[in-house]
This record gives C-alpha cells, sequence and structure tokens, in this order.
C-alpha cells in the first residue's frame, strides 16, 4: 500500500468518526431541547436555562465536527444518532440520563484522539479539547446529581 493509499484510508476512517460525533452531537441538540420542554416545577427556569444552553453547545460542537469533515475533503452526515425517549422526565432521570449521553460523547471524542494521534496535530489539539470539554460536562452534572452538602462523586450504580 502506497503512502497515498493509507492516508486516504485513514482519512476515510477519521472522517467516518466525526461523523458519528457530528450525528452524537446533533442527537444531544435534540435530546436537551426535549428535556428542556419536559422540566415542570419550582426550580423550572434554571434548569431549562442550563438544558438549552447545552443543546447549543452540542449544536456548536456538531458544527466544529462538521467543519473537520470537510476541511480533510469528507462529506457531513445528515443522520442523527441515537434517540432514547424513556418517558421518564423527573430531573433526576434527564441528569442521569444526561451523564450517559455525556459519557458516550466523551468515549466518541477519546476514540478519535486515539486514531489521530501522532497523525494531525490539529486533530489531536481538537480532539483534545472536546475530551477537556465533555470532562467538565460530566463533572457538572455530576454535581448536579448529588444531593446538597454531599462531596462524594455520585455513582449510578449506588443509585439504582
Amino acid at each position: 500500500m502506497t503512502k497515498k493509499e493509507k492516508a486516504t484510508e485513514g482519512n476515510e476512517k477519521i472522517v467516518a468518526l466525526l461523523n458519528r460525533i457530528m450525528e452524537y452531537e446533533l442527537a444531544g441538540v435534540v435530546r436537551y431541547t426535549h428535556y428542556s420542554l419536559m422540566v415542570f416545577g419550582y426550580n423550572r427556569l434554571p434548569i431549562i436555562c442550563w438544558l438549552k444552553g447545552q443543546a447549543e453547545e452540542s449544536l456548536a460542537h456538531a458544527h466544529k465536527a462538521g467543519e473537520m469533515i470537510t476541511q480533510l475533503g469528507g462529506h457531513p452526515s445528515l443522520g442523527i444518532g441515537p434517540l432514547l425517549e424513556t418517558h421518564k422526565h423527573d430531573i433526576g432521570d434527564i441528569l442521569r440520563e444526561s451523564l450517559d449521553h455525556e459519557a458516550a460523547a466523551l468515549q466518541l471524542y477519546r476514540d478519535l484522539f486515539e486514531e489521530v494521534e501522532g497523525v494531525s496535530i490539529m486533530l489531536e489539539e481538537y480532539a483534545r479539547s472536546m475530551i477537556y470539554t465533555e470532562e467538565l460536562h460530566q463533572g457538572e452534572v455530576n454535581k448536579m446529581l448529588r444531593k446538597p452538602g454531599d462531596v462524594s462523586v455520585f455513582s449510578a450504580r449506588e443509585h439504582k
């Protein structure tokens, strides 16, 4: 296999990963928008504001992934990642689902980093910055799932 063929094959794999990321982030837009419409109760306003912000951020992340795809000569997907409707709209359920969503997104960015490490500084830095952002999101949601005054990290296994 020639160097050019290896590079083309590598780019195809990277573009496929970026398309999965883009689809997953677009699913996040739908998910967080839906959640923001399903919150009721006294604390509704700050929670829906946070959820709308998450939807906007997911859209920005999808756009970034699309820009990387086109920079590599790829074609951005028109697909959308998996959407889960559990019909559970308690804020705790929403946050736990959000934590799962963030964990899956984080894994996609880690997969991308592994694929591009040593191949492209630009893509490495993109993946690294997105991993940082997703880890921050996970920490934020984790803190939201804790009871007031509880400094221990939330564990879904302990709360099932």
